[in-house]
């Protein structure tokens, strides 16, 4: 079948000069959106001719997104010295550094954000549940509910998600009382995880049936006595800082709406609100 009936771009094309439709990025550099199928010897053309007016416009780094199905454009970009920067479920994004100079594309992201929930009713009960995987599978230990925040997710949302999953409670964000970040964890990312006070505005649980075994209100020093909680540093002082808050004497972070300064959109900011109002 002829190169025009399957949509393919020509060697012909290629000696008339053409190049890849690119948009021009804020550093310098270029962006290309691959969406049509391209013989990979024709696309190998196309892409050197393309470095090779870029590199003369003086931009520096190349982004190029290939979707899924393109994925047979990746080995003529790896050759011509493109390397992975990160994938998704749809496509693959390919960079390039023009310049011979110090590289300063930014790396892929290198965290995950997590959280975990504190939510206690009117009689000291904590929210806790036991888990059917993970480490903590079988182990008899109650903790309080966590997990991960989505992609254009905010922490607060994610947190009142991630209970109501887990044991079917609606809930109120308050405030996150502390964070933790570790390294070496997920695929080798480094993680955040932020500990988080909610509310609850409703008492009946429903365990998750697919994550959760188990899920109950437990009184907070039946909580805190557990041999786990005691005999690991990290989360002995965060149950020490939640009871201090849950006695006033701490106050963490709340969610402020505010103006992002790079969009029309607003973005929470975190902050002692509390402690800006007595000053």
């Amino acid at each position: 079948m002829a190169a025009q009936q399957l949509g393919l771009a020509t060697e012909s094309q290629v000696q008339r000069g053409k190049i890849l439709t690119a948009t021009n990025d804020e550093f310098d550099g270029v962006i290309v959106e691959v969406n049509e199928p391209m013989d990979p010897k024709v696309f190998h053309s196309i892409l050197k001719a393309s470095i090779s007016l870029w590199r003369q416009q003086g931009k520096k780094g190349v982004w190029i997104k290939l979707p899924i199905g393109l994925v047979n454009l990746v080995e003529p970009a790896v050759k011509e010295g493109f390397w992975y920067h990160h994938a998704e479920p749809t496509y693959i994004m390919l960079v390039f550094w023009i310049p011979n100079s110090e590289n300063t594309i930014p790396a892929n992201a290198t965290h995950r954000v997590c959280i975990g929930a504190f939510v206690m009713n009117d009689k000291r009960e904590v929210l806790v549940v036991q888990e059917k995987g993970g480490r903590f599978r079988g182990s008899g230990l109650w903790k309080f509910p966590t997990g991960s925040v989505d992609e254009g997710e905010d922490i607060c949302d994610a947190a009142v998600r991630e209970v109501k999953e887990e044991t079917g409670i609606d809930t109120e964000f308050v405030e996150i009382i502390a964070f933790r970040q570790s390294h070496k964890a997920f695929f080798e990312k480094s993680d955040l995880f932020f500990v988080c006070i909610l509310r609850p505005l409703s008492f009946d649980i429903q365990p998750q049936e697919l994550e959760i075994e188990a899920a109950m209100w437990m009184p907070l020093e039946e909580y805190e006595a557990q041999e786990f909680v005691q005999s690991h540093e990290q989360m002995k002082r965060i149950t020490e800082i939640y009871k201090a808050k849950v006695d006033g004497v701490y106050n963490g972070f709340s969610p402020v709406l505010t103006d992002s300064g790079f969009s029309d959109a607003k973005r929470n900011l975190y902050l002692n609100e509390k402690a800006m109002k007595r000053q």
